[in-house]
């Protein structure tokens, strides 16, 4: 099973091989699909692990206990279908495919699970129907 997480590190961690040594101890694979470290500044990280679920599950409390703060990456973004026009300016922004055009309906559909937080809609959306819940 995969899952999919936004892990931010506080400035004492940033520089420690955390991931490294949790992947390896719980037999997991990992994607990283965004990262953006900086030496003695927060780190913000998104990451797909894949393996059992209750590794995934012990590797992700275990990581919580050393104070990396972690978000299920489906909670980061999300859609209020009530702001949406249907104008469509996210679908061409969205390197994923997690924002689409339903051509039957002509309207903005979001698919949560294909979502990378790359933030790209958030940006270009003229009504704010995409938002950060961070």
């Amino acid at each position: 099973m995969e899952k999919k997480f936004v892990m931010h590190f506080p400035p004492v961690l940033v520089d420690k091989p955390i991931i490294s040594t949790i992947v390896r101890k719980y037999n997991l694979e990992f994607n990283i699909l965004k990262a953006f470290v900086s030496p003695e500044e927060e780190g913000t990280l998104v990451i797909a692990f894949s393996g059992k679920e209750k590794d995934v599950n012990m590797a992700v409390s275990e990581l919580k206990d050393t104070g990396v703060q972690i978000q299920m990456i489906e909670s980061d973004i999300k859609m209020i279908r009530e702001r949406c026009t249907d104008c469509s300016v996210c679908v061409g922004l969205c390197p994923t495919g997690a924002l689409y055009m339903d051509r039957e309906i002509y309207e903005v559909k979001f698919k949560p699970e294909k979502c990378i937080a790359c933030e790209l809609c958030i940006k270009g959306c003229p009504t704010e129907a995409m938002i950060s819940t961070i």
